[in-house]
């Protein structure tokens, strides 16, 4: 309690306070502004003849609500603790986090049940900050089945290298696609649509199979179909094999398309025996996985292959609802020059329009353009169509999930929501960049996803730094973290930043028995922000003092192995106490030392002013004599500052 505030209750002065304090033998210092809690409740009772007023109860806490997300300070004024003891607790958690800093329900829990508090998540914010998600095929799953109308089968060409997909899908396009004034595919956009027997078929020619998994992994497993090429004159083969196994995983419903039955070598009852041994019976052989015999180069069983399509896709009865939510799948996405953030989006349910508000995860936008496959300009697009769009904030990751909103405020809200979520996990897994602080340089290898990015990164990194430490490029590149980059960073003690590059799985089993740390990064100010906490880890101390006052020695009254009790008069500016000095003798610096305990008139105080004596503990290694002259010292440490990128 504040000396001032006591006084007020008393109806008495501070010095009138101050001097009753002493002669009811409560011992205060002088120079004491505020006093414990439990000392102003005795001063009252003794002062005023009453008993202190009882201090409002204030019950234990033992249950907070917090919303999915927070930051480090919003959590401790809930637990109503200190946030350095947050922040403590959170670093004895694995968890490096700043007092702006957002953290996660889950670890927020953890933090305050150790405080002796349940943490309860509010489900309906919980439920706000999932909705960028938008799990699919759990949202048709609750569409009213009487909405549902048919839709376009959405299919995947997939088999081994060399078998003849592209040919395949080249074919198809050429003689199929759905016609327009140009008559042909002018640009790539991931899929596109061909129409037979006055049907439409989507075809996704998006290469690789990581997209899928990406794509399986957000809950949208865009593929209705599997047609499976398999070459009649190679039979199966590895990818076949992955084929398979992941038709099987998803329960995907596989067509087999046996190529280049032209060929003279073609050996198609082989074919089948070995697609049988893993699980794959045609129906030649009894099974009911259709085969259709084709040579793409010739187009020849191409329009049975369609017709093959189209029956599966009835059997399956593909539905959705074109009135109701919009949602759809990123296949492709990048930064044009002229258009900012495209992406490709497959359009699962509801109808997409010109103009429609959309979020994609974090990102979000209003939709600006979009077009098809032939670069038709569309004002909308129906389930099953492929789609070019523009407009968004910031590029989508590809398997993203895009839901249309209310408004343009709404889908930047979504986004943002899933952006804490980000920064949450991100600050729950990123790993803190070693840096030794005896070095002088942090030498790094970069990778990088585009040229560009590599460049940008290159410059900031080479401006980050001072002439006391500094960051060392070693190596730079596009492309993926692999063996040869741990092998390189273990040689040169170097560290690996990835920025949208990833580390493939034999680099990062290696980068653990070599102890090489890699650092992937998604957002630039954050491997930017790390970086600097490296070379500030890294950066050397200076040390400033700053003399507060000189003292000399008239009496020794006490020697023990460390410490001495000794007596003096202030020469000049004051004696403070537990601050450091400086012994000297003769002007001849001696040794230092530290004050332990002050007094005046043995009176513990916090200071002694000019021409006053004093009585004081001190540590210290040297022992001290009648005529030294201490100076005293204040001290602060702090690191040197970095130049600003």
């Amino acid at each position: 309690m504040d000396l001032s505030t006591l006084s007020q209750q008393l109806n008495m002065s501070v010095n009138e306070l101050r001097s009753q304090i002493k002669a009811a033998g409560f011992r205060v210092s002088l120079k004491a502004r505020k006093i414990e809690n439990s000392l102003a409740k005795e001063i009252i009772q003794k002062l005023s003849g009453k008993p202190a007023p009882a201090a409002a109860a204030i019950p234990p806490l033992t249950k907070i609500q917090i919303p999915p997300f927070l930051t480090v300070k919003e959590f401790s004024d809930k637990l109503r603790q200190p946030v350095t003891a947050v922040i403590k607790k959170l670093i004895q958690n694995g968890v490096m986090a700043t007092i702006n800093e957002e953290i996660d329900a889950e670890t927020a829990a953890i933090i305050a049940a150790e405080f002796g508090v349940e943490a309860v998540v509010d489900r309906q914010e919980e439920e706000h900050a999932r909705l960028g998600l938008g799990y699919v095929s759990d949202y048709l799953a609750k569409e009213d089945p009487k909405q549902l109308q048919p839709r376009p089968p959405i299919v995947a060409v997939m088999g081994h290298v060399d078998h003849g997909k592209t040919t395949l899908l080249d074919t198809i396009r050429k003689t199929n696609v759905v016609a327009t004034e140009a008559g042909e595919i002018t640009q790539h956009i991931g899929a596109y649509q061909v129409e037979h027997q006055g049907k439409l078929i989507t075809f996704l020619d998006t290469p690789g199979h990581e997209a899928f998994a990406a794509m399986r992994a957000r809950g949208a497993n865009v593929t209705d179909l599997i047609v499976l090429v398999v070459a009649a004159d190679d039979s199966v083969k590895p990818q076949t094999v992955e084929v398979i196994n992941r038709a099987k995983l998803t329960k995907t419903p596989l067509i087999v398309a046996l190529n280049k039955i032209d060929k003279p070598e073609a050996n198609p009852e082989r074919v089948k025996g070995d697609l049988a041994n893993f699980g794959v019976l045609v129906e030649d052989w009894g099974g009911k996985v259709p085969l259709v015999p084709i040579s793409a180069k010739k187009g020849q069983g191409i329009d049975k292959l369609l017709e093959i399509i189209l029956l599966t896709a009835e059997v399956e009865e593909l539905r959705a609802n074109p009135m109701g939510l919009t949602l759809g799948a990123v296949i492709d996405s990048h930064l044009s020059r002229g258009q900012g953030s495209v992406a490709s989006v497959l359009v699962q349910n509801g109808t997409l329009k010109l103009g429609d508000p959309v979020v994609v995860g974090s990102t979000f936008g209003k939709i600006r353009a979009m077009e098809d496959a032939t670069g038709k300009k569309l004002k909308l697009a129906l389930p099953a169509t492929p789609v070019r769009i523009a407009g968004l904030s910031e590029v989508p990751e590809v398997g993203g999930i895009l839901k249309v909103t209310g408004t343009a405020e709404e889908a930047k809200l979504e986004a943002q929501a899933l952006q804490k979520q980000d920064r949450a996990k991100r600050l729950q897994s990123r790993l803190v960049i070693k840096a030794e602080p005896n070095k002088k340089e942090l030498n790094v290898i970069l990778r990088a996803d585009v040229q560009g990015s590599l460049e940008v990164l290159s410059d900031v990194l080479t401006r980050l730094g001072s002439e006391d430490v500094k960051i060392n490029i070693v190596n730079q590149g596009v492309g993926e973290i692999n063996e040869s980059d741990i092998a390189l960073a273990e040689n040169t003690q170097s560290i690996i930043l990835g920025f949208h590059a990833r580390a493939t799985a034999a680099a990062v089993r290696l980068s653990k028995q070599k102890n090489v740390t890699i650092d992937l990064y998604e957002i630039i100010y954050e491997l930017v922000e790390d970086l600097t906490q490296a070379l500030l880890a890294m950066m050397p101390l200076l040390v400033m003092q700053t003399v507060l006052g000189r003292a000399k020695i008239k009496a020794i009254f006490r020697t023990e192995k460390d410490t001495m009790i000794i007596g003096g008069e202030v020469l000049e500016g004051k004696v403070v106490d537990k601050k450091k000095f400086k012994i000297f003798r003769n002007r001849e610096l001696l040794d230092e030392g530290k004050v332990e305990e002050l007094q005046q008139n043995k009176v513990e105080v916090g200071e002694v002013a000019q021409g006053r004596e004093f009585g004081v503990k001190v540590r210290s290694r040297t022992s001290i004599q009648i005529g030294d002259v201490l100076e005293i010292y204040d001290e602060l440490v702090k690191k040197k500052e970095l130049a600003k990128p």
